[in-house]
């Protein structure tokens, strides 16, 4: 099993994305998946994010940001424009373009998630300001895509729709290889690892960031540019692992899941 500290986990992120909800310098799964990124990441705003977050949930989100984080999903049907904003698909060729892999079916460039990320991102910039942008519906769908975008085939390949046309059996159960990574791979360490409670899951991740992973929070929040590089090396990070972990000796029908020397236990460290 590699260590956890060459991953940035798909749970952390959204930790430093969220810092950029304070006002300016002047003076983002299944549903599961979503919500232990966000009550992950509530616990590390800061006073000012914090009070910007509260300022923007919805009444309906009871005060508690990771009730919101599933809802970019629950309007995708509604949202038809923002479907594409969940994912982004490139060539077989292991490596993240923007200019080449970020772009919706009629070739609308920005139209990915990471173009998403960017979009939503300096929307969030104008807290504070006088604005035309809906920051309620920034903020949900900011949490939600940076969530998206650390699921490895979120940023998958064209050809298979990011694992969604390879089928696959989960232990005896029918699914595709996405389904796998969304939902399965954390459902079943909810349940093996974790007594079945995701409360306990997301409490041990908390542990483990002030513990083993605390010299790597540095790194994961650095890059040259917020609005924009972050959001590409996210992607860039997601394709290798894809590459490297979620597609590697995976075939049509192959049977996934079992005993922890077997694809899935090879793969949580990713989650």
């Amino acid at each position: 099993m590699a260590p956890h500290h060459q991953r940035v986990p798909l749970l952390f992120p959204l930790v430093f994305l969220l810092l950029l909800l304070a006002p300016p310098r002047a003076d983002a799964w299944g549903k599961e998946g979503h919500i232990m990124v966000c009550k992950i990441a509530e616990k590390y705003l800061s006073e000012k994010a914090a009070a910007a977050v509260q300022a923007l949930l919805p009444e309906s989100a009871g005060g508690e940001l990771s009730t919101m984080c599933p809802w970019a999903d629950t309007v995708r049907w509604h949202y038809h424009w923002a479907s594409p904003l969940h994912y982004v698909n490139t060539p077989q060729v292991c490596n993240f373009k923007y200019s080449r892999d970020c772009h919706n079916s009629r070739g609308q460039e920005g139209m990915c998630v990471v173009g998403a990320i960017n979009n939503y991102t300096d929307q969030l910039y104008s807290y504070g300001q006088k604005t035309s942008y809906n920051l309620t519906e920034s903020l949900m769908f900011l949490a939600h895509f940076v969530g998206d975008v650390h699921q490895p085939l979120h940023v998958g390949f064209e050809d298979d729709e990011g694992g969604n046309t390879i089928t696959v059996h989960w232990y005896r159960r029918k699914a595709n290889l996405h389904h796998v990574w969304d939902v399965s791979i954390i459902d079943t360490a909810i349940k093996d690892f974790y007594n079945k409670s995701m409360d306990t899951m997301v409490e041990t991740l908390k542990t483990n960031l002030t513990g083993g992973w605390s010299d790597d929070i540095t790194h994961w929040e650095n890059c040259e540019n917020k609005h924009a590089t972050c959001a590409n090396d996210y992607a860039i990070e997601s394709i290798h692992y894809s590459c490297n972990y979620a597609y590697k000796d995976v075939e049509q029908g192959i049977t996934l899941g079992g005993r922890c020397y077997t694809y899935w236990c090879l793969n949580i460290w990713l989650v």
